[in-house]
């Protein structure tokens, strides 16, 4: 009786285990391509189906040892990350929504940024969790080919339903990747330590007004 008792209970983990896992997506901006509006393909386009829809300014940037114009390096997933060349913030609308926690990497080397999880869609509604970004390190390892390296992991968990994200900061300064809903651990290969709000924070020296998008000659 012990014996079943004990499989009873590590089944229902296990249906706990995979169901959270379920329940979380990652969007690694791989195959959006160089410089093209993210927009709809995470909601019915060429990439997985999550109902999740972008701002007209948010980008996709391909790294530029991967062919692209993108300024950066030791992205989390390569070789694609989410930037804006307009307004101050790019928003993603989750028309399902989603909960429990929100996190992703990024890298700021110049100034720093601001991310606020709403209520509503289009950046509307409660303001269920904020985080501030603070400016990170600087042509560091472990790409120093790209002045935008390393990329910074960064979560919040929140309570509540939330339906849009607006990534803030400077247009052209500030790059996302492996954004992850229903986390507060950014999507693969790697995560961030357990807190309400956690990041690995190394201040970086202000390297110039050189932009995350590198104009080829």
């Amino acid at each position: 009786m012990k014996t079943l008792r004990r499989l009873l209970m590590l089944s229902s983990i296990a249906a706990a285990v995979t169901l959270a896992k379920a329940n979380v997506s990652v969007l690694t901006f791989e195959g959006v391509g160089n410089n093209i509006a993210v927009d709809n393909f995470y909601n019915g386009g060429t990439g997985p189906n999550y109902g999740i829809q972008f701002s007209s300014n948010a980008l996709g940037l391909v790294d530029i040892d991967a062919g692209g114009s993108g300024n950066f390096g030791g992205e989390p997933s390569p070789d694609t990350g989410l930037y804006f060349l307009q307004a101050g913030a790019a928003t993603m609308n989750v028309a399902g929504g989603f909960d429990t926690g929100f996190s992703f990497f990024y890298s700021a080397v110049v100034f720093p940024g601001t991310v606020f999880v709403y209520e509503g869609l289009n950046a509307t509604g409660a303001i269920l969790a904020s985080i501030e970004l603070p400016m990170t390190p600087y042509f560091a390892a472990p790409d120093p080919g790209g002045e935008y390296s390393p990329f910074v992991a960064i979560g919040v968990t929140f309570a509540g339903t939330a339906m849009s994200v607006d990534f803030g900061g400077t247009a052209n300064y500030i790059v996302f990747d492996d954004i992850t809903l229903g986390s507060e651990r950014p999507g693969p290969p790697q995560g961030v330590p357990d807190s309400g709000v956690t990041a690995w924070m190394i201040l970086g020296g202000l390297a110039g007004l050189v932009g995350i998008a590198r104009h080829r000659k």
